[in-house]
């Protein structure tokens, strides 16, 4: 009798999988149809890509521009470039910057750390004046990554 229910039990999971497997293998033959119509898409983008690169090339010829802006000099209003017509980078008028610094409470570092577990209390190296920075320990996220 149990001999039997684990025989019937082996052929209907032998049945089961032979379905499982037979749809499987009807979803990779889509996919690989999917993948082979994306590939050639794919490579007629490319084509056309370069088709549009030598269009590109072929309308911006030196000797071509140069007949268009003689044709056009007029009508456009075009000005021949001279060598006054450049500046340095030092003759702009940039506004000047304006620096807002923040106006801080200073910090005591001995009631920080009483305070506050787990922080770590730094000054920075090139200034006695400096107040301190807090700086917290690094985090994980809940997949055991460390957070930025």
């Amino acid at each position: 009798m149990m001999r039997s229910l684990v025989y019937a039990l082996c052929i209907a999971a032998v049945v089961g999988l032979a379905f499982w497997a037979y749809g499987e293998g009807y979803e990779t033959r889509a996919t690989e149809r999917e993948v082979a119509q994306l590939e050639r898409e794919i490579g007629a983008r490319h084509q056309e890509l370069s088709m549009l690169r030598a269009e590109w090339a072929y309308l911006n010829r030196p000797d071509r521009l140069h007949a268009l802006a003689e044709m056009n000099f007029e009508r456009l209003g075009l000005m021949p470039l001279a060598p006054d017509h450049f500046a340095l980078a030092d003759q702009v008028a940039y506004p000047p910057p304006q620096i807002v610094l923040p106006i801080r409470p200073r910090v005591n570092a001995e009631v920080l750390e009483q305070e506050i577990d787990g922080i770590v209390v730094m000054n920075h190296v090139f200034g006695a004046d400096a107040e301190p920075r807090m700086i917290a320990p690094p985090t994980l996220a809940d997949d055991g990554e460390q957070l930025p």
